[in-house]
């Protein structure tokens, strides 16, 4: 069932969704070679208890840590770790999620370690601009499918692939609420987008094959092929007029 949000709602979802991108931006700015993700995640616990918030990863389906902190190859849901140092060209995504007053701030982005190749500029920008277009397409009287086929539009039409196992969903006062939002087109329309919905829109590119792997920590997921992936994401309101992004500074 998809729920509506009031403005009251949605007004703290606001400060929910400020809070991790305060602390987003705080990491991105940390992200450099020799950091260990431990490091990460230890000054995004801080950041968003501090705020009066909640990390909404820790202790989710029994994850360990604040932060997910995914390298390279590594897609989603990688566990910070002392013993993962970056390294010189390196790409990190980051997936943070705040809790406060009861809902939740979700957004994740992929940053670079120092100088990278251009292939890594490349998915890290068309991945981010996918991102960009889903939301543009997310405003009332369009279909969930819009969303989705704007990712996989974009991402498919620069020579990437999306990846199929891991989609967006709605996001309010659990993490994962319904409905969820493949970043590919599934041959339906889909729910009517509607005012009120909150929806974490996450397109996750894959520099070559859509197909992945979990490691034997069953967290961490890879590309098949080895080959980068990045990922984008922010929550988001839709409205009468333009969706407003719920995860910004």
């Amino acid at each position: 069932m998809i729920v509506l949000k009031s403005k009251n709602e949605i007004a703290i979802m606001h400060d929910a969704g400020r809070i991790a991108a305060e602390t987003l931006q705080a990491l991105k700015e940390m992200v450099k070679p020799g950091v260990t993700t431990a490091e990460l995640d230890a000054v995004a616990q801080s950041i968003i208890t501090k705020r009066g918030a909640k990390p909404s990863f820790k202790g989710y389906h029994g994850f360990p840590a604040s932060i997910c902190s995914s390298l390279n190859e590594q897609v989603v849901h990688g566990i910070p770790s002392r013993k993962v140092v970056l390294k010189e060209g390196d790409i990190i995504s980051i997936d943070i999620g705040a809790t406060y007053k009861g809902y939740v701030g979700d957004t994740a982005a992929t940053f670079p370690v120092g100088q990278v190749s251009n292939k890594a500029k490349r998915l890290m920008q068309t991945t981010q601009e996918a991102l960009m277009a889903a939301i543009a397409a997310a405003h009332g009287g369009n279909h969930l499918e819009d969303i989705s086929g704007a990712v996989q539009d974009y991402a498919e039409s620069r020579g990437y692939s999306v990846v199929r196992q891991y989609v967006g969903h709605g996001v309010g006062r659990q993490m994962h609420e319904d409905p969820q939002i493949p970043n590919y087109r599934q041959g339906k329309r889909g729910p009517l987008l509607k005012p009120g919905m909150t929806l974490a829109i996450e397109p996750m590119v894959n520099e070559g094959a859509a197909e992945t792997l979990t490691l034997k920590d069953k967290w961490t997921v890879v590309t098949e092929d080895g080959k980068l992936s990045a990922h984008f994401e922010h929550s988001i309101v839709i409205t009468e007029g333009e969706p407003e992004i719920l995860t910004l500074l």
